[in-house]
Formats: C-alpha cells, structure tokens, sequence
C-alpha cells in the first residue's frame, strides 16, 4: 500500500509538487498521468526514495520514505523515465550487481535472470557493453533489475518507452499478474489507451497539483467525454490548443 498526504517538493523558489495527496491499495495499478513538467517524476522519484519530500506525509509498503529512505528502496523497484545504468557493464555484469546489492541469492539470482532474459528476448546482448545497445534494450534492462529481486511496490515512469510491441504486451501481462498477487503499481505513461486498459484508477497532474482522480469511467462521466484522451486534453486545458495546431497545419499543407 501506498499512501501520500500532502505532499510538497521543492527545488529552490520552484514548486514542483504543490501538495498532492492519493492512495494506492494493495493489487492496485495506479494510473499517474500528467504532461512534461507536471510533477509526475518528481513524485515517482519520491515514492521510490530517491527524493526527500520537502513537506507532507509519504508512506510505501508501511516505510515512511522521510524518515527511512533505504528501507524504502528494499522494498520497490523503480524505472525511471530514462534508463539509468552502468554503460562499462554488459547485462550480466550489472544483473550480478544488483543481485550483490540487493543480496538475492546466487542460485535464486540466477534463475530470475534467465527467466526474464528469455521473456524478454535480450539473450544475445548478454556479452555486450550496455553503452552500446539501443534504448529500448538498455530499456529491458531496466526493468529485469527492478524485478530481479521480487519487490512489493513496483513504480513504473514511462517503462513503456522503447518497448517493441512483443515486450510491451509482456510487461502489461506481468503487471497483471503482479496486480494479482496483491502488490502495488503506480505506472505513468503518455500513451493513454494502455492506461485506459490496465489501470484500476488514474489521476491527472497538472502544474504540481491532482486536478482530477478516479476510475477511467469516473472520470469520463465527470470531463464528459469518451475517452480518456480526450479528458486528459481536456483537464490541462489543451484541447483547444491541439485543435488550433492541426488546423493551422491543414492550412499550410
């Protein structure tokens, strides 16, 4: 379980988070939606114990990250926005790292590896230097070394990102079964029709604040709309700009 009250982050005279608040249950997928600049990451990152809150209450999996950050990390496993890895390393010496790290042991480390090595197709990279694969490789390592060591929370920015639509729909499927084993998911994503698909609840971010929250359905009954796309246009005031955008490129094409 998650669960953020009031929670503030601020990076000098910069408001990045204005004092959100929500909750995820146990076998929840939640949806973090919001455009770039939103405070999305900032609040992923804070969730993940990489960032301190500046004010408010965050708890992941019963851990305070304010007071035990570390504690936080031994439970989550987190893909940021952009891959973040050792580039001198090939997989395998970086999955044994984070096996090190995390003190998974070697016979169970293993086994892991080679089951989301095989699942998500990436045998053949084994022996290369991760510097030199292409982004959505570095991508499925990035996911295989949040997972390797069987975590509760699972905080997901944007880790559909590179994906080929093989992996995307693998990753949707173990999110699933995750979901089912009773763990807690806070995924963000642009691509609006997945959320629309996996999500139990979602919320818009906008300028450091949850304008909207609730199931998709909710929140097409209350934007009057019929698709969530249209809702998320709609509640950060972008529908009229998009529309402006695609007219004026008719006209000049």
């Amino acid at each position: 379980m998650i669960e953020v009250e009031n929670l503030v982050k601020r990076f000098g005279s910069t408001v990045a988070v204005n004092g959100i608040s929500f909750r995820v249950d146990d076998g929840e997928i939640y949806g973090l939606l919001g455009p770039n600049g939103s405070g999305k990451s900032t609040t992923m990152k804070i969730l993940a114990g990489i960032l301190k809150p500046t004010s408010g209450r965050v708890v992941v999996g019963g851990v305070d990250v304010a007071g035990d950050s570390l504690g936080v990390k031994r439970i989550v496993g987190y893909v940021p926005e952009t891959p973040v890895l050792y580039e001198s390393l090939t997989p395998v010496e970086f999955f044994n790292f984070v096996g090190s790290v995390r003190g998974i042991p070697e016979e169970e480390l293993q086994e892991r590896v080679e089951t989301f090595v095989r699942a998500f197709g990436i045998e053949k990279y084994l022996g290369e230097m991760i510097g030199s694969l292409s982004f959505g490789t570095k991508q499925k390592i990035s996911l295989i070394s949040a997972m390797l060591h069987d975590p509760k929370v699972l905080i997901l920015d944007e880790a559909m990102n590179g994906l080929d639509p093989k992996s995307a729909r693998i990753l949707r499927e173990l999110l699933l079964q995750f979901k089912e084993e009773g763990r807690s998911i806070v995924f963000s994503t642009h691509v609006l029709a997945l959320a629309e698909t996996i999500c139990d609840r979602v919320s818009v971010i906008y300028n450091g604040e949850i304008i909207a929250e609730g199931t998709v359905e909710q929140l097409k009954e209350f934007a009057h709309e019929e698709s969530l796309e249209d809702v998320f246009l709609k509640l950060t005031e972008s529908q009229d700009e998009v529309a402006g955008i695609v007219r004026a490129l008719k006209d000049a094409l």
